[in-house]
């Protein structure tokens, strides 16, 4: 499986900006109830390991607990090429509906946990935010699945990448994100803002979340 992610030492200049206010309302109408996020420029040497980089989360963890990660999409929100927003919360909904829902979706959020596939470990938090059109049709659908981890469809895929470290925060969980994470609220954990770019385009904007 070969891994075409392009290295940036930075990101680019007139780069597409991370609001990490505008990520968290996709879900929060109150930031806190998720957690309070204060940024830094570095973190502690396990948590700077697992984030200061700009790699594939997907990658790192997996490599860091040295296991596998499997995704558990907890909310998602298609909003379609009319303006309707489709929340699929719902894991009976039917395969042919979620495709046709798909298939319509100009943005797609997301939030999520990655776990450990064989001890079960909650070991990260993330909210996604992504343009369908960046990505070709079979990588959508794949994402769209909630089945498979992001990254790891994008290397599968052989999607031509960048992964972009914006910034570093300390993150003090509220009661969703303790719950998420299965910590204690107030329990520090950090955590970074990043972009992916495929095909040299803005398509994929994250808040990822470690603990």
């Amino acid at each position: 499986m070969s891994d075409k992610t392009i290295s940036a030492a930075e990101p680019q200049s007139g780069r597409h900006q991370v609001n990490i206010a505008s990520l968290l309302a996709e879900f929060y109408a109150s930031t806190s109830t998720l957690a309070t996020f204060d940024e830094v420029t570095e973190c502690p040497p396990i948590y700077g390991q697992l984030l200061d980089h700009h790699s594939h989360m997907t990658v790192t963890v997996e490599a860091f607990h040295k296991d596998e990660v499997d995704v558990v999409v907890h909310r998602s929100r298609s909003v379609l090429d009319d303006g309707e927003s489709v929340w699929q919360n719902d894991p009976l909904l039917k395969t042919d509906a979620r495709l046709a829902i798909a298939e319509r979706t100009v943005t797609y959020s997301r939030e999520i946990t990655l776990v450990t596939h064989n001890t079960g470990k909650v070991v990260q938090y993330g909210l996604v935010r992504l343009d369908p059109s960046t990505l070709g049709r079979e990588v959508w659908l794949e994402i769209a699945s909630g089945e498979i981890p992001l990254g790891r469809v994008l290397i599968k895929h052989n999607v031509l990448r960048s992964v972009e470290r914006y910034q570093l925060w300390k993150v003090t969980p509220g009661v969703a994100l303790a719950s998420l994470l299965k910590t204690d609220p107030g329990e520090t954990v950090y955590g970074r803002t990043a972009l992916i770019r495929c095909n040299d385009q803005p398509a994929i904007e994250l808040i990822e979340i470690v603990r």
